[in-house]
């Protein structure tokens, strides 16, 4: 969907609602880092959201009227947005990960991670092992990971695990919207102590991971999603050491773990210079996932204190 000019103040279409906010976030001290990069881009979920329209939506919907009562809403939402610097998904209740609609709020971080990415790959070539039955979304938030398993690989069994009881119930509401509850397992645990003898073929996870001078710093927007889901100690690799340590038991013999540590990576090299992991590289953007097989966190036990 293309800009066009705007001179309207009480905008009467589509067209003119989207240069409105487009004109009032781009003018604000709004940070762009929840599902957008910029101010037109989330104009346009902003809009055709309220309006009722798809995202898809080309040029032939600009001149669709824009109601009064449709204007105070999106007026409503745009003060939200800009003076109170909430995300735009916590707004609509609703956010997109790897192509599919998740309902939102602040139970759970906004949906983003380039994970989704490797769905269409089916995770190779990193994954080298049969075809994956049974994967686990480790800090599952939302379920945003774990769903996109589920729907994009029929074959698979998908456990949702999260700590936060809100986060698990998101979940449940996710996967009920999705239809796919038939297919996963969520599972309140703090890491892997409720999971009993199950044994993965890919272990996912999201975990916080955020260091404390990045969580003191970070804009106001993320201070509106759980603290919890986001920082993990001074150096925000708490729960990612964790991980580390106890994660080959849990793992098929020709297994994989993926992690998304962000930020921290250099961190994660630094207290283990002799361990193998693979960064990977993602078209669409995003840094600082790696993967590491069963094999190599067998070997490298010892350096996580096993």
């Amino acid at each position: 969907m293309e800009k066009s000019s705007d001179k309207t103040e009480i905008p009467a279409t589509v067209g003119e609602a989207l240069q409105y906010c487009a004109r009032h976030l781009e003018n604000s001290d709004a940070y762009f880092g929840h599902g957008t990069d910029n101010p037109w881009d989330e104009a346009v979920q902003l809009v055709l959201t309220v309006v009722g329209l798809p995202l898809e939506s080309g040029d032939e919907v600009l001149p669709h009227a824009v109601t009064r009562a449709t204007f105070d809403q999106l007026s409503s939402l745009l003060q939200r947005r800009i003076e109170d610097r909430v995300p735009l998904p916590y707004l609509l209740k609703r956010a997109w990960f790897a192509g599919l609609e998740f309902h939102c709020d602040e139970r759970a971080l906004v949906p983003r991670s380039p994970l989704g990415e490797l769905l269409q790959c089916q995770f190779k070539p990193w994954y080298s092992g049969p075809e994956p039955r049974r994967i686990l979304d480790l800090c599952c938030g939302g379920g945003a990971i774990g769903l996109a398993c589920a729907h994009y690989l029929p074959q698979v069994h998908v456990d949702l695990l999260d700590l936060q009881a809100g986060a698990l119930a998101l979940s449940r509401q996710n996967a009920e919207a999705l239809g796919l509850e038939q297919r996963v397992s969520i599972i309140q645990s703090d890491l892997f102590r409720a999971v009993g003898q199950v044994q993965y073929d890919l272990i996912l996870s999201n975990p916080p991971y955020v260091n404390a001078l990045d969580l003191a710093t970070m804009p106001a927007e993320y201070h509106h999603e759980p603290p919890t889901a986001l920082g993990s100690g001074s150096d925000g690799l708490a729960l990612t050491h964790r991980i580390l340590a106890s994660a080959r038991d849990y793992l098929q013999p020709e297994g994989l773990l993926v992690v998304e540590v962000g930020n921290s990576w250099l961190a994660l090299e630094s207290a283990y210079p002799g361990v193998p992991f693979t960064w990977l590289e993602f078209e669409n953007g995003g840094h600082g996932v790696f993967a590491l097989s069963a094999k190599e966190l067998q070997d490298c036990s010892a350096s996580f204190g096993g």
